[in-house]
């Protein structure tokens, strides 16, 4: 077990290390990949190519190699606190909140004059805003609360509550807004600059380094809170942590990048059929490794048909998500 674990392991590094390589030559001008190399490493290569791997597609293929990671490893941390195989990494109404505050800074903000004083918030700041404060209203919320159930229930009401007031912002504003606003909900992996970079990676990185303290409480919470609090477990500083990790990972990766559906909702299950197990000393690296191959092989695909993002995440995801509702289905039959 414990060497097929590490072949599966060598295989994902090898597979991700590849499709980022891959990632990085494909695009509107092919690039060879020896050519990637050399701009990679400094070697001989034309001026132009260099310029395009270097200051475009490294910054891309960068996003895309995070992004996969972290939506993933959120996904993976909610399924396991919620004890749903359902549970995704906007469950809390993190990517609703992200809406909002995009909503608010293209559509609101122009109506009430105000484009030209926030336009320095940019939309990437205002997704992030929005994010942080629903966040802030459902950790108030399970601080005084204990039951997990109830805190998802009031984030999937403080999602549709959003949700309609979102739908009201797109009613009342004008049509060049409201396009550009659509084309933000596809997602992109391009919008992302290397300033924007200076953010993104540490923020990935927090919340990655608090998905890694968060192991030990996950593997307790497979058995249960009650099981876990008999442990010596602390579950509202557990849960604490874990929603915070979630929030600097979803959030981020929504604000800079628009809402990415079902990576973090499909990798972790094929993570764990891969794997065969549970354990998240496992799970966690795993998930990284998978939803960071997927979301690269995803950007490969939309760069070959020019596609958004979201359209190809959506046909990945949706057969594991129909696979796992029919096995739940047949497992309780």
């Amino acid at each position: 077990m414990h060497s097929r674990t590490s072949i599966l392991f060598a295989v994902l590094t090898v597979l991700t290390a590849f499709l980022f390589v891959l990632d990085l030559s494909v695009g509107a001008v092919p690039v060879p990949l020896h050519d990637v190399w050399n701009a990679l490493t400094g070697g001989n290569c034309p001026a132009g190519t260099a310029k395009i791997i270097i200051n475009i597609r490294l910054v891309k293929a960068l996003v895309a190699l995070l992004s996969g990671a972290a939506l993933s490893v959120s996904g993976l941390q909610m399924q396991t606190l919620f004890r749903n195989p359902l549970a995704g990494p906007y469950v809390l109404g993190i990517s609703s909140g992200a809406s909002l505050g995009v909503a608010l800074f293209i559509l609101g903000a122009p109506l009430f004059g105000l484009s030209d004083t926030f336009a320095s918030l940019g939309i990437a700041g205002a997704a992030w805003l929005g994010a942080a404060s629903v966040f802030v209203g459902i950790a108030a919320v399970g601080h005084r609360i204990k039951d997990i159930m109830v805190i998802l229930i009031l984030g999937m009401m403080f999602s549709s509550g959003i949700g309609a007031v979102v739908q009201i912002l797109q009613y009342i504003s004008r049509e060049e807004l409201l396009k550009a606003f659509v084309i933000w909900t596809m997602g992109s992996l391009g919008d992302v600059t290397l300033s924007h970079l200076c953010i993104l990676v540490p923020a990935i990185a927090v919340g990655l380094l608090l998905a890694v303290l968060t192991i030990k409480p996950l593997n307790l919470l497979l058995f249960g809170e009650e099981y876990a609090i008999t442990m010596g477990l602390d579950i509202r500083r557990s849960r604490a942590l874990l929603f915070l990790s979630t929030t600097l990972l979803a959030g981020t990766v929504t604000a800079f990048c628009g809402p990415i559906g079902f990576i973090g909702l499909a990798m972790p299950h094929v993570t764990r059929m891969l794997f065969d197990n549970s354990d998240h000393r496992i799970l966690l690296p795993g998930t990284m490794l998978t939803g960071a191959a997927i979301l690269l092989l995803c950007d490969l695909v939309s760069k070959l048909f020019v596609l958004p993002i979201n359209a190809i995440t959506a046909l990945v995801g949706i057969p594991v998500v129909v696979w796992v509702v029919l096995r739940n289905k047949s497992v309780t039959a």
